[in-house]
């Protein structure tokens, strides 16, 4: 893709940033996160949108990828657990960032990288079938029923998901908002995936609960727990 190529502005609807952050928030911002950069993904710093060199990243690791990692203790656990992946997390939410930057200092991680912005951006210099899982868990539901379309289970968000993901990887999507299913089981697999068979109600075995789970049980939501297969070659439907 060249510079003339560039797509427009989007449009983006969520938060950037909440309260304030503590100094040792700032100084995880300030010290660690150039380092865990995948590489140049804004179109700032990317123009001509050339694909990220996996291989200098992680080696010959697969690449697994969270959309949307909230306060990072999903993907910083994962990480810990299966340090024969690479791991690339995605948010835009620098508070979020910054919390996980913390967990990553504590546990030492060296086989995650992170991306402070919207996945979007991070689609369009991922290589095609690159990603053999992603995890979209507890995505900003949007309520609203004319806010629906920013929901991530949309085709603008999915079919750029698609295309880099390998055939048979592994799409987990956890929600407590009824609704939110409902959009996700028609949409997503009009986008190439085709649904694993299971208990909607039973989390995966290597499940760690995230704060949005917990809040959302204090609240008396149930989670879903939904589980979908890349069908085809890449850029297929």
């Amino acid at each position: 893709m060249t510079a003339a190529d560039t797509p427009p502005h989007r449009n983006f609807y969520g938060r950037r940033k909440g309260k304030h952050l503590r100094p040792s928030q700032e100084a995880y911002l300030r010290e660690d996160l150039a380092a865990l950069s995948p590489g140049a993904v804004t179109r700032a710093d990317n123009p001509d949108r050339r694909p990220l060199d996996l291989a200098a990243l992680f080696g010959d690791r697969p690449l697994w990828l969270e959309v949307g990692f909230g306060g990072g203790e999903h993907l910083v656990a994962q990480a810990e657990r299966h340090r024969d992946v690479g791991f690339i997390g995605a948010e835009p939410y620098i508070n979020g960032v910054a919390m996980l930057l913390g967990k990553i200092r504590q546990a030492g991680a060296d086989n995650l990288r992170i991306h402070p912005g919207d996945v979007r951006d991070l689609f369009d210099v991922l290589p095609d079938s690159s990603v053999a899982r992603a995890f979209l868990l507890y995505p900003d539901p949007w309520p609203k029923a004319r806010h629906h379309r920013r929901r991530f289970v949309t085709p603008e968000h999915l079919e750029p998901l698609a295309r880099v993901m390998a055939p048979g990887a592994e799409l987990r999507i956890a929600t407590d908002i009824p609704d939110y299913v409902r959009q996700t089981l028609e949409e997503v697999p009009r986008a190439g995936f085709a649904r694993v068979p299971g208990d909607l109600y039973a989390p995966w075995g290597d499940w760690i609960s995230t704060r949005y789970e917990q809040k959302a049980l204090r609240e008396r939501r149930t989670p879903h727990y939904l589980s979908f297969r890349r069908q085809g070659s890449a850029g297929s439907g």
